[in-house]
């Protein structure tokens, strides 16, 4: 899927409410950092930082951050950005007090990796919301 071309679409490509399992589940994210994988136009990321949490969001589109960078100035909240893809980007260890990956589809051989260097990522009592298909 080339997710520039997505994301240059008008609007939003997943509209600009977050996903309904994050709704649910973001009252178990504590407070601090949270961390956004596949991150696209941050829907997701700028609910959390409407919670209040510090969010980064990552993600290979460029153009699908630029729009969360938008979404996140109209909602006047705050919202790092990385422009990478997750083969590539290395999560920092004992830092999130959360991380959230909503649909983000990985090769099965980044699937193990990614999801080790997930756990290593936590705080103590951190937690990791996931959503995929099985």
């Amino acid at each position: 899927m080339n997710w520039d071309a997505r994301y240059s679409e008008p609007g939003y490509a997943y509209g600009t409410a977050p996903n309904d399992f994050l709704r649910e589940m973001a009252g178990r994210i504590p407070p601090g950092p949270v961390l956004c994988l596949a991150e696209g136009e941050g829907r997701n990321a700028v609910f959390l930082a409407e919670l209040g949490h510090a969010v980064t969001a990552v993600d290979a589109s460029a153009v699908g951050l630029a729009k969360a960078a938008t979404l996140a100035r109209a909602r006047a909240v705050g919202l790092e950005t990385v422009h990478a893809d997750l083969a590539d980007f290395t999560i920092k260890e004992g830092v999130w007090a959360g991380i959230v990956a909503v649909f983000a589809h990985v090769p099965p051989s980044l699937r193990a990796p990614m999801h080790s260097a997930v756990v290593k990522g936590l705080r103590p009592g951190g937690a990791y919301l996931l959503e995929a298909y099985t």
